[in-house]
């Protein structure tokens, strides 16, 4: 494995080319850093020194890719909580009910209509449910709608996907990854990961007292050590009985979350969710073959649009249940339109399971449409609406486009 040091650090070095663009145009990374993988890989030249063909590096980024979806998902479980969420009240899991449901039934249908098979159909209702949370916060960050009224029912139907993930992934990867084709041998995994996410849930919450003794450790450098030991051994245990390692991860964030440590793991995790979550988006774009996309064109751009559909009808409804009015509540479905991480988490899933490698192209070409558009849309969520309601004929007399647009 010659020059290996050298073709990492030339990843990272394209890494940060694709991060600093994303910045300077103040849009998501995710897309990227998907891309600036797919322009290289094993389809690209070898300069010299220079291999840009990522062979010889290929098992260390893919590794560190792993680590770094365990990061993600552990971070996400940090800043996450279900009581909170089960506290934050009757609308927001209504609208959180809503979304889940409208999106998700959408992607069925549109699986089985594209001619996937029933387990892939689930792979890709999946990939085209979850919001990214890190676009959606992106969003409210950069356009100042922190103060919004409808921002408390967008964070929740955020918190309410991230229960509904670990769910999902727990069932789905029971079954993608152990192979069971029988009904009762499909039952049987999904039961087992069900239980899994379960019992450890159950006892973390009742561990807790014990959780913020134990972590009471004055040293960052013990304290980091300590976290990450458990952060490997929960993913690990998971995966010894086909559950999606990244769930061991979520899981872990979701117990620790509850303690009285929380706002200092967010504090140390967030370097390296940063850095090893780069390297998974970047890892993902090498399995890309850019001249491969063809099939794969057409079905991520339909998927797409039937997104968009889902989430401004999900929106309304999930806002009008909150109370927001017309304008809000478009804003809260273009705001949850973005597709990033967990997409491509799903995407990874389908092909630890060597289900179709159809899943892998279409899910980079779907997260690149959303994850460049989305943000693009709720920048213009006033004009939007107040177009839509020409269009529809609603506007009353007299109401001007700015109170039509009002957030």
């Amino acid at each position: 494995m010659e020059h290996v040091i050298l073709e990492f650090g030339l990843a990272l070095a394209l890494i940060g080319v694709a991060v600093s663009i994303a910045s300077k145009l103040r849009l998501s990374n995710v897309p990227f850093l998907i891309l600036i993988g797919m322009a290289v890989g094993p389809h690209a030249p070898e300069i010299g020194v220079f291999d840009f063909r990522f062979i010889s590096s290929a098992p260390l980024i893919d590794f560190m890719g792993r680590v770094g979806i365990l990061f993600l998902l552990f971070y996400l479980g940090i800043e996450s909580s279900v009581s909170r969420l089960i506290q934050a009240g009757k609308s927001i899991f209504i609208g959180g009910t809503i979304y889940i449901s409208i999106n998700f039934v959408l992607g069925i249908l549109y699986a089985y209509l594209t001619g996937f098979s029933p387990t892939e159909m689930l792979i890709v209702a999946g990939v085209t449910t979850i919001s990214s949370s890190a676009i959606v916060a992106k969003i409210l960050f950069d356009y100042r709608r922190t103060a919004n009224p409808e921002t408390e029912l967008i964070l929740g139907i955020t918190m309410y996907e991230d229960v509904f993930l670990a769910v999902y992934l727990s069932l789905i990867s029971g079954i993608v990854l152990s192979g069971a084709t029988s009904f009762g041998g499909v039952m049987s995994s999904a039961g087992l990961a069900l239980g899994f996410i379960v019992g450890l849930t159950v006892i973390g919450r009742w561990a807790t007292p014990v959780l913020n003794w134990l972590l009471r450790i004055s040293s960052n450098e013990v304290f980091v050590i300590v976290v990450f030991a458990c952060l490997f051994i929960f993913a690990g245990l998971g995966e010894t009985i086909h559950v999606a390692e990244a769930i061991g991860a979520l899981l872990l964030g979701l117990i620790l979350g509850e303690t009285e440590h929380s706002a200092r793991l967010e504090k140390l995790v967030i370097p390296f969710r940063d850095f090893f979550g780069a390297i998974f988006f970047f890892g993902f774009g090498l399995t890309v073959d850019p001249f491969g996309l063809g099939g794969a064109v057409w079905l991520a751009i339909g998927a797409a649009a039937l997104s968009l559909a889902g989430v401004l009808i999900a929106g309304q409804l999930a806002g009008r249940v909150a109370g927001h009015s017309g304008a809000t509540s478009l804003n809260v479905g273009l705001t949850l339109l973005g597709r990033g991480e967990f997409s491509i988490i799903v995407a990874k899933l389908a092909q630890a399971g060597a289900l179709t490698a159809l899943i892998q192209p279409f899910a980079a070409l779907y997260v690149l449409i959303l994850a460049t558009f989305a943000p693009l849309l709720a920048r213009e969520s006033e004009r939007i609406y107040a177009l839509l309601a020409k269009v529809f004929a609603r506007r009353r007399p007299g109401q001007t486009e700015v109170e039509l647009g009002e957030t």
